[in-house]
């Protein structure tokens, strides 16, 4: 077994504010995900706090790019040297966020090191770049884009090493049936798994078949991204988009233990669960459930 390593990254720059005035209460993701005493149930080591910049989007205005671009550019490369440094050690970090920005420490730390893939468990592809919409600006919507190469260098180009995943690396999870993004992903060979898919096929078979894919050779392993939204909103109403049509918990927790108790998966972050929407923090004791479960040897 490796080292499971908890780095906090709360960072919540590349989300929308949720009401004018305020900011996404996602930075608080890692102290509730504590609070359920994650690190203890995992029997975990310590890997501290990677303190984001401040959030402050300016006088930013539709149109000007990616908000907090120069803090997200900044942040980035710092988290990827603490996720860097565990992965080197042979340990499994699991980076508690923060929004899904965040994705792109885990990316870059492993392009450093060579050929990674991504398994994103999500309920959207997060996909949106300028050549697909009119503009772009939260970076938490668009991080799977940036990791492949697309969109501002500030942020799809640091250290020079775009991209950090390439496009036949990617494998979309959890998408729901409906997302408009499916057409571009199908045209560009990126394989996505609908809600409505795994249901039809079964969760356990089609999470097999894809993780033979994420074990060949051809890559040094891979790294799991998990934006709660992919769960229901019935069961997890406390993110951003809830939108409806999201997965069950027994489904996620088949398919992210499938992922994670691979020898190749090298890590996973979790983002986007927000507690200043889950008063009685039920939400957020499901979500650490199902993270513990995936990753506790039986």
């Amino acid at each position: 077994m490796r080292n499971i390593v908890v780095i906090d990254a709360p960072s919540n720059l590349g989300l929308r504010p949720p009401a004018p005035g305020t900011v996404p209460g996602c930075y608080k993701l890692a102290g509730a995900m504590r609070e359920q005493r994650i690190v203890q149930r995992l029997r975990a080591f310590e890997g501290g706090v990677v303190v984001p910049p401040r959030y402050d989007r300016g006088d930013w205005k539709e149109g000007d790019g990616v908000f907090n671009a120069a803090a997200i550019a900044a942040y980035t490369p710092r988290l990827a040297d603490r996720i860097e440094h565990h992965v080197r050690a042979g340990d499994f970090p699991l980076v508690l966020g923060g929004d899904c920005s965040i994705q792109l420490g885990a990316s870059l730390a492993l392009r450093r090191i060579g050929r990674y893939g991504i398994a994103a468990i999500d309920g959207s592809a997060d996909f949106r770049h300028t050549g697909n919409s009119p503009s772009v600006g939260a970076a938490g919507g668009e991080e799977m884009a940036i990791a492949t190469g697309r969109g501002q260098s500030d942020l799809s180009d640091i250290e020079g090493l775009r991209p950090y995943v390439r496009d036949e690396d990617v494998r979309l999870f959890g998408i729901r049936d409906y997302d408009e993004d499916r057409e571009e992903l199908a045209r560009l060979r990126i394989p996505t798994v609908s809600v409505g898919e795994f249901r039809r096929w079964g969760t356990a078979e089609l999470a097999g078949a894809a993780l033979q894919t994420l074990e060949l050779p051809v890559t040094d392993g891979f790294w799991v991204h998990l934006d709660a939204d992919v769960l229901d909103p019935e069961v997890m109403p406390a993110v951003d988009s809830p939108d409806p049509g999201g997965l069950l918990p027994g489904e996620l927790r088949t398919l992210l233990t499938a992922l994670v108790r691979s020898d190749r998966c090298v890590g996973l972050n979790l983002t986007i669960y927000d507690p200043d929407l889950d008063p009685d923090g039920t939400a957020g004791a499901l979500l650490a459930d199902i993270v513990v479960a995936a990753l506790t040897q039986d």
